[in-house]
């Protein structure tokens, strides 16, 4: 046995390391609270600078000492030259390259570089691009090197062309690189936007020191980039069609710019003597600047928001003083200025009519599908077929499948009907555990059919009975709708958003899952309600039908509350108008 090397047993090393991390864990508390007690007595000297760094490349992500170090590089600000507080912060660009090589993804470090980046006398701007570089080389989706980035672009003035093509250089190594191609849709819209003149030829615009600002140009790409994305983003796919990166990007190639903020519909009722606006989108119109004038004078009214939960609205409503339009041989003239943006809408009231309204369509807004042109066409009809091939070749492949169907709804939304239904079946079917995701948007899908054929049709009458739907969505485009008709689907209540339809006098939605009817609140003109055949089990659940003042007919057959005791002397409390009542 002598001359041989004594092998440690295993609990012999475990106790050596145990004993080794209660050492560092001594000198680490020690340091901590060192820095901690000097930060509490206000000093900021070199020392607390060199204990606070041996603490951070251990552990980068330690917030309080990044704030203590800060605290101390501003006091030295104060009390050394400018030439000294260059090498200080050069000194700490170094050293916070050694904490993200400890920890790449550290947010306390990342942070605190561009602060001290921020703070350099003369920043070298290559050099931290240079750095971010290294790290993407290292991890392409290092998500703080990115932002990082995008903040080193913007205070150094790269060239949107030029960041552009470094997005190229990374999708072209690797087609699942979803930051660039995330990045990608940041720029083109600044290096390539839609001319306001629908024929004007693309353009770039000229080069300038510093980026062009998002906030003054279209988020819309032009159509000749756009036509070029489609290629590059095809060759993707077609690469790897199980990658979800090219897909995303697709779709966004594919989507609608934001909608431009307007008063899209305004609604004024003789009886009522309310007005109703809806905006393009969520708005707070106690906090935007509404006026509304009447006949040339400006009215002082109350503007509120249909439904109580809401602060931000889609739809407002207000109300006149008793007497002011009631006045049926009267001609009356609105107009309501959202003066915020500035815009406003005119709508006129004529003699011997009870309501009247002006709006823009959902067609005129390109709300759910946009005109396009002849070339554009070409080129999705030719994406279409090529996605159509894919899917052959991956017929349970989900990306391309929701691919074809937002392709079909660009195109021919109402063509394309019929397939659509088909392809979100199929959906269903190879990817299960989104089957609800699905379900909604195909209910999203077929609600926006509807509201296009109901326009065509120029009715008031919503029906969409019988479509498995299981979401309620675009509301606000049914607040002129009289009668809506949502039987046999699968609908588990009524959003509070249900409120937006204000003109609503007849709801049917028997045979559906309904529990809740929050959004039947506050309908002025709504007569009859039929729930035959839902979920409805207590009277509070119908409580929100005692806001609507006009109820006189109410079907109730086939829903749990039915079994309540005494339950129709306690719905006649409950809803004094309701004169026809079915159990």
């Amino acid at each position: 046995m002598h001359g041989r090397v004594k092998v440690k047993s295993t609990a012999q090393q475990e106790e050596e390391k145990r004993k080794e991390r209660e050492k560092k864990l001594k000198i680490y508390v020690a340091a901590r609270d060192a820095c901690f007690s000097k930060r509490k007595e206000g000093i900021f000297d070199d020392e607390a600078l060199q204990i606070s760094q041996q603490l951070l490349s251990s552990n980068p992500d330690f917030a309080t000492l990044w704030n203590y170090r800060r605290e101390i590089l501003m006091h030295l600000e104060t009390v050394k030259e400018e030439d000294e507080v260059q090498k200080i912060y050069v000194a700490e660009l170094s050293f916070l390259e050694s904490c993200l090589k400890v920890n790449p993804k550290s947010y306390g470090s990342w942070h605190h570089r561009w602060w001290v980046s921020t703070r350099l006398p003369k920043p070298d701007w290559a050099r931290e691009l240079n750095l971010c570089d290294r790290c993407l080389s290292l991890d392409d989706r290092n998500f703080h090197c990115w932002d990082y980035r995008r903040m080193v672009v913007k205070m150094s003035g790269v060239p949107v062309d030029q960041e552009l093509d470094f997005t190229d250089r990374l999708i072209g190594s690797n087609f699942s690189n979803y930051s660039s191609w995330h990045y990608r849709s940041t720029l083109l819209p600044l290096l390539h936007p839609e001319s306001p003149e629908p024929t004007s030829p693309c353009h770039k615009p000229p080069q300038s020191s510093t980026p062009p600002s998002p906030q003054i140009l279209s988020h819309r790409v032009c159509e000749e980039q756009l036509l070029k994305e489609y290629e590059l983003v095809q060759n993707a796919f077609f690469t790897d069609p199980n990658d979800q990166s090219a897909w995303f990007y697709y779709r966004w190639l594919l989507g609608r710019a934001e909608r431009e903020e307007m008063i899209s519909c305004v609604y004024v009722c003789r009886d009522e003597e309310r007005v109703a606006v809806a905006f393009s989108g969520p708005v707070n119109a106690q906090a935007c600047g509404l006026l509304l004038v009447l006949d040339g004078l400006p009215q002082r009214v109350e503007w509120r928001s249909v439904h109580p939960r809401f602060k931000h609205s889609p739809v407002w409503i207000c109300d006149f003083p008793p007497g002011t339009i009631s006045d049926i041989p009267n001609e009356h003239n609105l107009t309501v200025h959202w003066t915020e943006k500035p815009t406003h809408r005119d709508c006129a009231l004529y003699t011997g009519r009870s309501e009247s309204w002006c709006r823009d369509s959902a067609t005129d807004q390109e709300l759910f599908r946009s005109e396009l042109s002849v070339e554009k066409t070409s080129v999705l009809q030719s994406e279409l077929q090529s996605c159509n091939q894919l899917q052959e070749l991956e017929p349970l492949n989900k990306w391309c499948l929701l691919t074809i169907i937002l392709l079909m709804r660009a195109l021919d939304p109402l063509g394309y009907e019929k397939e659509t239904l088909a392809h979100f079946q199929t959906l269903k079917e190879v990817d299960s555990m989104r089957s609800a995701y699905y379900s909604d948007l195909c209910s999203k899908f077929m609600i926006e059919n509807t509201i296009l054929k109901m326009e065509y049709a120029e009715v008031r009458v919503f029906s969409i009975s019988d479509k498995n739907l299981t979401t309620l969505c675009h509301l606000d485009q049914l607040l002129l709708v009289t009668h809506i008709n949502l039987s046999s689907n699968q609908l588990q209540r009524l959003p509070p958003q249900f409120a937006m339809l204000q003109c609503l006098e007849v709801l049917e939605a028997e045979n559906n899952s309904i529990e809740n009817l929050e959004g039947v609140y506050h309908l002025p003109k709504l007569e009859e309600v039929i729930l035959k055949n839902n979920k409805i089990s207590s009277l509070s659940d119908l409580q929100p039908l005692a806001s609507c003042p006009k109820l006189k007919r109410l079907d109730l057959r086939g829903n749990p509350v039915t079994q309540t005791a005494d339950v129709e002397s306690k719905l006649a409390e409950l809803l004094p108008s309701v004169t026809d009542l079915l159990l």
